[in-house]
């Protein structure tokens, strides 16, 4: 199993834990501590990049981690920068430790920890799904046999399925290797990404902005699979909150930046049409990892950027 497939095998707890300052040691994935950079490189000292190490795993043995121990060491290389100093790349090694499989290693249709499994296509879900649409309108004391629900049941089955279409993508198909090597360290931002999902405790949408920043490490990411990184983990049940962390893992996993920045300003529906009802209410979040939370001029740079008009 690819490496930069498991941020998709990783439970609302794990991926909390794997980003958290505090937990980094039990991470498998990118994060940093507050007072030390916890960064390695692939530079020309034989070190491979993240992609090959994770594409030489055994496909029969997925490396998810487990509570309490330890399966990446951190590291502290540098990496050559055409500027005045060097920065560190934000990866992690892996230490080559692998845990238990968790049951699933012959399943074919494993695809998500938090959807169990899945058929071959998620389209076969249509019939049942529209069955159980057509249940709900009952329970809600509708006729679903009236002309204007005949076909609603089946409308909405589909409908529901491309709103978290994200659960078949993964990150290898959309970078679709959009990853050049470019000597530029410069700040890269892409802001004002329209962003639709769905509220996983209610399942009414939310929607808003997605701005994305990173500082390379000789390596730049296509414009637009930024953009497409944001729809893999948009579209999908969620909590703003982990869809922030989710977007900047997976661009760290894709060209291991010396820091990724976040923020996401979303509108609930669950909080305009139902509930409190207030409707000019809009909740933002935000995922700074590396130097975005070491340097707070680097910080503040990126928030004048995304905050200018």
């Amino acid at each position: 199993m690819s490496f930069t497939r498991q941020l998709s095998e990783m439970s609302a707890s794990e991926l909390n834990d794997a980003i958290d300052d505090t937990n980094f040691p039990q991470a498998h994935i990118l994060s940093r501590g507050r007072n030390n950079s916890v960064c390695s490189t692939s530079s020309t000292s034989g070190t491979s990049s993240l992609a090959d190490r994770a594409l030489s795993q055994p496909e029969e043995q997925p490396v998810i981690p487990q509570p309490g121990s330890a399966v990446g060491t951190p590291t502290d290389e540098l990496v050559p920068s055409s500027g005045a100093t060097n920065r560190r790349r934000l990866i992690l090694k892996t230490n080559g430790s692998i845990p238990e499989n968790d049951g699933h290693e012959k399943c074919t249709f494993h695809h998500d920890l938090e959807l169990d499994h899945k058929p071959p296509t998620r389209e076969a879900l249509l019939p049942d799904m529209a069955r159980s649409y057509r249940l709900l309108l009952g329970g809600l004391g509708e006729n679903p046999d009236r002309q204007g629900l005949i076909k609603t049941p089946e409308r909405a089955a589909k409908a529901m399925l491309y709103f978290t279409k994200g659960y078949d993508q993964c990150l290898e198909d959309v970078l679709n290797g959009a990853v050049f090597d470019e000597d530029h360290d410069e700040m890269v931002v892409v802001k004002d990404i329209e962003m639709f999902s769905m509220c996983e405790h209610h399942l009414v949408p939310f929607y808003g902005k997605v701005s994305i920043g990173y500082l390379p490490c000789n390596k730049i990411l296509g414009l637009s699979k930024l953009a497409r990184i944001v729809e893999i983990f948009s579209r999908r049940l969620q909590v703003q909150e982990r869809l922030t962390k989710q977007i900047a893992v997976a661009v760290t996993q894709a060209v291991q930046p010396a820091g990724v920045a976040v923020v996401v300003e979303g509108v609930h529906m669950c909080m305009v049409m139902r509930g409190v009802q207030k409707i000019n209410s809009k909740t933002v979040t935000s995922t700074m990892l590396g130097v975005f939370r070491d340097d707070p001029k680097t910080r503040e740079e990126f928030l004048n950027l995304v905050n200018s008009k």
